[in-house]
């Protein structure tokens, strides 16, 4: 039996796992922020917001990043944990808000981690 396949496919995950994860801050990192006050913003679509969502989170879809930042977000020092079902919308909407002044933007990923990031689970 050859392993070459277990392999190959080992190294499709890892890599696949690792792709997905960067560019997302640290639970350590993010919790944190948390303690201190940060900021947690769903980017996820009204539907998908008022299906379910982490309770301390303020609802700025990315397709109303721009127009709806301002008003939401007073301070543009503020650390905002940002997140979305995957992590993909929320890395897109990280680079949107630093390019409006937003500093502190970061992407949490996921709305499953980032509801246990934000519990403590």
């Amino acid at each position: 039996m050859s392993w070459v396949p277990f392999g190959v496919v080992l190294v499709l995950a890892i890599g696949y796992i690792s792709m997905k994860r960067s560019g997302q801050i640290s639970s350590k990192e993010a919790s944190e922020f948390l303690r201190n006050g940060a900021m947690v913003i769903d980017v996820r679509s009204l539907d998908e917001f008022e299906s379910g969502h982490i309770m301390q989170a303020h609802n700025i879809p990315l397709d109303k990043v721009e127009m709806m930042a301002l008003s939401v977000i007073r301070d543009r020092n503020k650390v905002l944990l940002l997140h979305c079902s995957t992590g993909v919308r929320s890395n897109l909407a990280k680079k949107k808000l630093m390019d409006m002044g937003f500093k502190n933007a970061y992407n949490l990923g996921s709305y499953e981690r980032a509801r246990k990031i934000v519990t403590n689970q």
